[in-house]
């Protein structure tokens, strides 16, 4: 047997030609998480320690406000716009826009002016809306049906990892210091990071190019048009599954600002923050396994693993945010920690504290997991969950925009706790709704279904259009 033969057949048999190859979805959704791993992951990092690492939340908050707002809109428009452009055009774009706003905080530093961070934070709104567009579609179109949950959680695995290992960088370069503003060698090794994710960011394949394991590929159709792409996006604001899915993308980034200026800024010094940063992105790792092994439980059918993933989440959201507000009553704005708790000094006081921000780098993991897969199980074909996604990423944006500047204006940490609570608790109910009247009711051996085309394109060899797009 030639060599296209013996690719064919070890694409036909799942071996490990057929996981491990380059257009693979496994290995895009492995690539897309560690490009996610050096930009956003690091980003994330820089939010984690509460303020950006300044001590005064002010221009940090100003900054993501800029940046959410901008997102809200770019990362609706970019749901249709990877459709036109593809991946390859979009992702070094999105990833150079987190150097520029890492940047920023590095001018910050020296010049104390906000208008750079503003600036830097509309443009990285715009990169924001187009690489969690890309992100969106890889995590959601290129896994097989049956596999969505764990696919989900390799991603988040991966690209926690990088608030982890961005959460380290602050945590030894900041140990021995007594201020509460990071040193420049922080931001500069966070822009280090970003500048490998650019570069790693080629490596990103168009869906009409992936091929899954039992050869079905994500899309057939390499490049939209601008005009199908805009009405396509319109008709997602009357879209009733869109609006059952809009609270719960509304809620979660609006606990971003609460958890990071308020729990951990709030309470905690410097290099105590550092770590904490490190304990909440790990924690993440963690929770989006375990949530991912729930949605892909094999005994049970797509719409049953839905019911069974949301109502876990809802119980562990419960928990959460009940031990939250047994901490937030012990302080205010009016009435902040004094001295702050120290990791090293304060070890007993420090317990319970680092025990709820790690619970809710938990919870945001699974919360936003729950959110992925649901959408993941509304369609399989790449364009529709592009839109979808960006869709999600609007909503989502425009949520923490506003949270962001409710924390400027002071609003009570009460208040913000008790909102956030809220939001999540509304979304249960809502994500539980639309499992029942969108989510396909049917046997795992039902949806693996392998269609029938030509196997060669895996390499390269063969013809992308001879290969049937898989429709749920």
């Amino acid at each position: 047997m030639g060599l296209e033969g013996d690719q064919e057949s070890g694409i036909i048999r799942g071996g490990w030609l057929s996981t491990w190859r380059y257009n693979s979805s496994l290995v895009q959704v492995i690539l897309m998480g560690m490009v996610c791993f050096c930009t956003i992951g690091m980003i994330r990092a820089i939010s984690g320690m509460g303020g950006g690492g300044q001590v005064d939340p002010t221009a940090a908050n100003n900054a993501n406000t800029a940046l959410y707002a901008t997102f809200s809109v770019a990362g609706v428009l970019s749901g249709g716009l990877y459709n036109v452009l593809g991946p390859r055009v979009m992702l070094p774009l999105a990833c150079s826009s987190c150097l520029l706003f890492t940047g920023s905080f590095l001018y910050y530093n020296h010049f104390q002016s906000q208008v750079f961070l503003v600036v830097a934070g509309v443009v990285g709104g715009v990169g924001a809306g187009m690489l969690w567009a890309v992100q969106g579609a890889v995590m959601t179109s290129y896994p097989p049906p049956h596999r969505k949950g764990m696919y989900i959680s390799l991603f988040w695995v991966i690209f926690s990892s990088g608030g982890v290992v961005g959460g380290m960088i602050p945590f030894f370069l900041n140990f021995h210091r007594q201020v509460d503003s990071v040193n420049d060698a922080t931001y500069i090794g966070f822009m280090c990071f970003m500048a490998a994710g650019t570069l790693l960011s080629f490596a990103i394949l168009p869906p009409s190019k992936v091929i899954r394991d039992d050869g079905s590929q994500c899309t057939l159709t390499n490049h939209s048009k601008p005009s199908t792409e805009a009405i396509e996006i319109l008709k997602l604001f009357k879209n009733w599954k869109m609006l059952l899915l809009a609270p719960a993308a509304w809620a979660s980034n609006f606990f971003y600002a609460y958890e990071f200026n308020n729990v951990n800024a709030a309470q905690f010094n410097l290099r105590t923050r550092g770590l904490n940063n490190v304990s909440y992105w790990a924690a993440q790792m963690l929770g989006s396994i375990a949530i991912g092994y729930v949605f892909d439980l094999r005994s049970l059918t797509r719409k049953r693993r839905g019911f069974l993933g949301i109502g876990t989440v809802s119980l562990i959201g419960t928990a959460i945010w009940s031990a939250g507000l047994v901490n937030q009553l012990d302080y205010s704005f009016q009435d902040m920690p004094d001295p702050r708790l120290d990791f090293v000094g304060s070890r007993f006081k420090f317990a319970g504290p680092y025990v709820l921000f790690f619970s809710y780098g938990l919870f945001d993991a699974v919360f936003q997991s729950m959110i992925y897969w649901v959408i993941g199980a509304l369609a399989d074909d790449s364009e529709t969950l592009s839109r979808y996604v960006g869709f999600y990423k609007g909503v989502q944006s425009a949520g923490a925009a506003v949270a962001w500047q409710l924390d400027t204006r002071k609003v009570p940490m009460l208040t913000q706790l008790i909102v956030n609570w809220a939001l999540t608790t509304v979304s249960y109910p809502l994500l539980t709704i639309l499992v029942a009247l969108a989510v396909k009711d049917e046997p795992i051996e039902g949806e693996l279904k392998t269609n029938k085309g030509s196997h060669l394109s895996d390499t390269g060899f063969g013809d992308d259009d001879d290969v049937s797009k898989e429709t749920n």
